[in-house]
């Protein structure tokens, strides 16, 4: 058995028992045969059924909402948006379905026909995480399922509702048996499912470790891996931003979600001229934000998804201020509770694991720097690349900048966001392999050639 118990008071939200390895076996068997007829449905019914779906989670966005509040504690007050972002990166994916899926054709040639297909894998395991499960997952069903393969979904225990809820929306949109099915799963039973030699590929958002783990149990297959792991996405308030506007954004960036997105800013980096204004921005910001019971529609700042999650938050940030970071807001002391109070940190150095360790929670270490030059350094010095920022007037020089950080997206007076129409992908320990966009279709299907000499 297993429990999903709620962050914000311990209440079981749902219990269950992992599938046995016969039922792995046969969720892959099935898997199997309903891809062969979904394969050579139409493109056009493919994406009519998906869009059914996608809409069918909308139209139930604030019960979902409460669901996802209850399992993992964001607030009330943002949870139901994440089903709108779902629709948003779902309608994106199935627009683009048509000329992402269409056929190469090469240069005409005399007496013969030529073309390149884009043929489905086959089998694809999706493993997602719960600090936003269904924008991480929605990534890869939605385009697998477009792309003519079959979707197995082994979701977080900490959000099993997830998984009910997609298999509720794919039924009522009318996705054949089997062509969409999930697997409650331990960590042994996933190393099972993505090992079986039926599986074709595997798409993973998780941990560094995770990702090892997943890359050992795949190793014995020639498949594609998706991995999108850990994160220490940093920013560049540079010296012609506009410090008020950048404090803003970027608190947002580091505080939203408890500071538990793969893509939320850990570390920033300032022009020492908007150093001491810009950080007395952010400590405003955090100032304002609301800690208590998420289900209270005046909460802005919810509990962390688990009491050893907020304690490793925690942890660091004694550990920094012992090596001499100061603190700009009351430290939480309140060790053994999923409630954390959001802290800023300055006098931090890359010698401190807050700034160079992956954190997940609501803190953030700011520097000051001298120029371009410094702030590129700093940025780079991380052993992920999943997102940079940078804020400044200068596009030219934005431009500049991103062309020398050492990551997957570089953003411009913005932070903390997938465009669904830009690939989504990392370097270094952040992962490889791409979701969302055109490109991401291509790592859902293989290239078939057909060269065919006429009578």
């Amino acid at each position: 058995m297993f429990q999903c118990l709620s962050p914000i008071d311990g209440h079981v939200v749902y219990s269950d028992k992992h599938h046995s390895d016969e039922s792995i076996v046969g969720a892959v068997h099935q898997a199997r045969l309903a891809q062969k007829d979904w394969q050579f449905t139409s493109l056009e019914e493919r994406v009519n059924k998906l869009g059914a779906a996608t809409d069918h989670l909308f139209d139930h966005r604030d019960e979902i909402g409460l669901e996802i509040t209850n399992q993992m504690g964001r607030p009330i007050k943002f949870s139901a948006g994440e089903i709108a972002g779902v629709k948003e990166r779902s309608d994106r994916m199935l627009a683009l379905a048509k000329s992402a899926l269409a056929d190469v054709t090469p240069e005409a040639v005399d007496g013969f026909y030529r073309k390149i297909e884009r043929v489905p894998l086959g089998v694809v395991a999706v493993l997602a995480p719960w600090n936003y499960p269904f924008l991480t997952s929605v990534n890869a069903i939605i385009p697998a399922l477009a792309a003519g393969n079959a979707v197995i979904l082994k979701h977080s225990e900490q959000t099993p509702l997830v998984a009910l809820r997609y298999k509720q929306a794919f039924e009522a949109a009318g996705l054949p048996a089997g062509v969409f099915q999930h697997l409650f799963l331990s960590h042994d039973g996933a190393a099972m499912l993505v090992a079986d030699p039926r599986v074709d590929y595997v798409a993973f958002t998780g941990s560094v470790r995770g990702g090892q783990a997943i890359t050992k149990a795949t190793s014995e297959k020639f498949i594609g891996v998706g991995l999108e792991l850990g994160g220490k996405d940093p920013a560049y308030v540079r010296a012609d931003a506009d410090a008020g506007q950048a404090a803003i954004n970027l608190a947002d960036g580091a505080f939203f979600n408890s500071g538990q997105s793969c893509c939320g800013i850990e570390r920033i980096y300032v022009a020492r001229d908007l150093f001491d204004p810009f950080v007395e921005g952010v400590v405003s910001e955090a100032r304002k934000l609301v800690l208590g019971d998420p289900r209270l529609p005046e909460t802005t700042l919810g509990p962390m998804a688990s009491i050893p999650g907020a304690d490793a938050v925690r942890q660091q940030i004694k550990d920094a201020l012992k090596q001499g970071a100061v603190a700009h807001l009351p430290v939480d002391e309140n060790w053994g509770s999923a409630y954390l109070a959001p802290q800023v940190l300055t006098g931090v150095t890359h010698k401190m694991d807050i700034m160079m360790e992956e954190t997940f929670g609501p803190v953030v270490g700011i520097m000051s720097v001298d120029g371009d030059e410094q702030a590129v350094t700093l940025m780079n010095d991380s052993q992920y690349g999943l997102t940079a920022s940078i804020w400044t007037r200068d596009v030219d020089a934005a431009h500049a900048i991103g062309a020398q950080l050492e990551t997957g997206t570089v953003f411009l007076n913005r932070c903390d966001y997938l465009d669904p129409s830009l690939a989504w992908t990392g370097v270094k320990n952040s992962g490889h392999g791409c979701t969302l966009s055109s490109i991401g279709y291509e790592q859902l299907t293989r290239p078939k050639s057909y060269h065919f000499k006429l009578s």
